[in-house]
């Protein structure tokens, strides 16, 4: 059924004619409306917890007035495995607290172009074919340079172990335990999982 011009120019004279004040109680109303959306939307991504990431400059000095174990992600840009470990894994809730308790966190793109100073040696960028690599990120790594890895040094950042590929909350779970506390030291570590196992 088509609309004659007739009905169509009475339809539109009916919304120009609606009454001023139901028209500013309408407007006045979806403000309010959209001001609580914004508010709620606001409140949940400040109300979702994060891993608090620091530079490993960060962490070197936060260590010696609180001493802690440090974890570093060693990732790439392009690395698809190094996305879905920040999507899921340190993502998860239990992990985030665990590791903010625990470990200083650190974010390391292994192909960075600044340079990183630490205990006095300075680390640069090495152009190596279409990309290269950060100096640190190959001393970390151990010249394996794979991503991503997940790094743990001491309280006083020495090396415990790099651990290379995607981690799932169910794996790095139990490292992060094994390791903070500091179990590494006198249980090995498929004797401490069993122990965890059973208990």
């Amino acid at each position: 059924m088509q609309l004659e011009f007739e009905q169509v120019i009475n339809w539109f004279d009916s919304i120009i004619n609606l009454n001023f004040v139901s028209m500013k109680y309408l407007s006045s109303a979806i403000f309010v409306f959209l001001l609580i959306v914004n508010l709620s939307v606001a409140q949940n991504k400040a109300k979702k917890p994060q891993i608090n990431w620091v530079s490993i400059e960060e962490a070197e000095a936060l260590r010696r007035t609180e001493p802690r174990k440090i974890l570093i992600d060693v990732y790439t840009d392009w690395c698809g495995w190094c996305k879905k470990m920040d999507a899921t894994t340190f993502s998860d809730p239990t992990i985030i607290e665990y590791i903010n308790t625990h470990y200083y966190a650190v974010k390391l793109d292994a192909e960075q172009e600044e340079p990183i100073t630490l205990g006095g040696k300075t680390y640069v960028f090495v152009p190596n074919g279409r990309r290269g690599y950060h100096e640190i990120a190959k001393e970390l790594l151990q010249d394996k340079m794979s991503y991503p890895t997940t790094v743990f040094l001491d309280e006083n950042m020495n090396m415990i172990q790099p651990v290379s590929g995607y981690l799932d909350v169910e794996t790095i779970k139990p490292i992060l335990e094994y390791l903070a506390q500091n179990a590494y030291k006198e249980t090995p570590w498929e004797e401490w999982l069993k122990q965890r196992t059973a208990n």
